[in-house]
């Protein structure tokens, strides 16, 4: 498989994901709690794909550029190359991202318990993210 499509970002503006991902989590707290579990969960989803972008732009310079968000996940492994820990925090946006498609693109609604669990991962990959910025002292 060809490597992700990336883009160069200086280090420093890694911290400008992470409030990104930040936001976007503060957003699907607030929506989960309305109610509106599907703009819950896809606020989720950007949440922790951006987590993810802090921590490539951290480690190694980079973003994900490709349109399959999925791509995201494969970039974040290549980034930490033999890290157990990424590869199981690149599953989990893996398991994040797959759920983007019943928000956008199936009929079916999505569950508060659907977008419960959904955020949760989120801040699992928001919290995470921040450690890892914090280490590599961006």
């Amino acid at each position: 498989m060809a490597d992700p499509k990336t883009h160069r970002v200086p280090r420093a503006r890694a911290r400008a994901y992470l409030s990104k991902a930040n936001e976007f989590l503060a957003a699907a707290k607030a929506t989960r709690d309305a109610g509106q579990s599907d703009a819950a969960l896809l606020l989720a989803v950007h949440a922790g794909i951006c987590a993810s972008d802090a921590v490539a732009i951290a480690l190694a310079g980079v973003r994900s550029a490709d349109p399959d968000h999925l791509r995201a996940a494969d970039l974040l492994e290549k980034v930490a190359s033999q890290s157990d820990e990424v590869r199981g925090r690149a599953s989990q946006l893996r398991g994040l991202v797959k759920l983007k498609n019943l928000v956008e693109y199936e009929d079916r609604r999505v569950s508060p318990t659907q977008a419960d669990d959904g955020t949760k991962r989120a801040q699992r990959l928001a919290d995470w993210a921040a450690e890892q910025l914090a280490r590599a002292r961006v």
